[in-house]
């Protein structure tokens, strides 16, 4: 285990209990009526689900910045995010949400129907790692910009003021009111897509030497396309598919965890997992105990968060061009 994930583990394991007593009314075990229940059946799921989705969108991030070599990459800008939310969009226009699990199936629907786009537009003609890139960002780019006006369509024709106002709430992103049902339809997603971002590690960590280079270390450019694609719609799609549009997180994380270590993608990954993990469970915690009437969306929280942070990074990089 390297630096950088032995200090976000660490840091986990000191945030996440004091997440589970975190709230509008804090718990105390030993005295707080119903405690077991509260801490059973509300926090720990939620809590739970924090980690799963923040652990997906910071792997994910860490490997759209190692693949694109930009360090503005973000996993949301490809379409699988959106794809995902228009599935879900389309099941509550539809008013098929009485049943927990069919929103997020929906949701995974489209994440994945996305993938099948993206794959069919930059996977069969990747015959280079340049050439694959670069159609790979332009179909992600395409992805997400039909998705995007396929669900503004919804929003517009939508049937009633309820199925508006829900669609609108949860394309805010949020894990109010999540149970242990989308921790189950989460958690082994994302652990798949987790493993094979990180069996694409090593591929990414020769990309670094250039594209020549990674070719001649025999680098299959078709294979790492499939495996990025299989490990991005899974992480972005599971985490959509239960809490809606998070974003920001792939973006802010891998920056947060690249000085603690070499550089290196397959480097990068685990760490900023833990690191994502740990960003969307101390985010969650804060909007729980803010003193509001109504709570804020995690998804708005981390916005206000990371627009800001993207504008550093555009000074920043703009002052290194100067």
């Amino acid at each position: 285990m390297n630096r950088a994930a032995l200090i976000f583990g660490l840091l986990l394991v000191v945030a996440f209990p004091l997440s589970l007593l975190a709230g509008k009314v804090w718990i105390d075990p030993a005295s707080t009526p119903n405690a077991a229940l509260i801490l059973a059946e509300i926090r720990l799921p939620r809590s739970v689900l924090a980690l799963i989705v923040g652990a997906g969108l910071g792997a994910a991030g860490a490997a759209m910045q190692g693949y694109l070599r930009n360090p503005l990459a973000d996993p949301g800008l490809f379409g699988i995010a959106p794809g995902a939310a228009l599935g879900a969009v389309t099941a509550i226009w539809f008013g098929l949400t009485a049943n927990a699990f069919v929103l997020p199936l929906f949701a995974l629907v489209g994440a994945g129907g996305a993938m099948a786009l993206l794959a069919a537009i930059a996977g069969r003609s990747a015959s280079g790692l340049g050439r694959g890139i670069a159609l790979f960002t332009l179909a992600g780019l395409m992805v997400a910009s039909l998705a995007g006006a396929l669900t503004a369509l919804m929003i517009s024709l939508a049937p009633n003021a309820f199925a508006m106002s829900t669609i609108v709430l949860w394309l805010n992103g949020a894990l109010t009111d999540r149970s242990w049902q989308e921790v189950i339809i989460a958690a082994p997603l994302t652990l798949v897509g987790i493993v094979l971002l990180i069996v694409a590690g090593k591929a990414l960590d020769a990309l670094i030497l250039g594209e020549e280079v990674a070719r001649s270390l025999g680098i299959d450019p078709r294979a790492l396309l499939w495996l990025l694609i299989g490990g991005v719609g899974l992480t972005v799609g599971a985490g959509v598919a239960v809490a809606g549009i998070i974003g920001f997180v792939g973006l802010i994380v891998p920056h947060l965890v690249r000085p603690l270590t070499d550089g290196r993608p397959s480097q990068l990954l685990v760490p900023s997992a833990l690191a994502g993990a740990l960003l969307v469970l101390v985010a969650d915690s804060v909007v729980r105990v803010l003193p509001l009437v109504t709570e804020i969306r995690l998804g708005i929280a981390l916005s206000l968060l990371g627009a800001p942070f993207f504008l550093y990074l555009l000074v920043r990089m703009r002052r290194g061009w100067a």
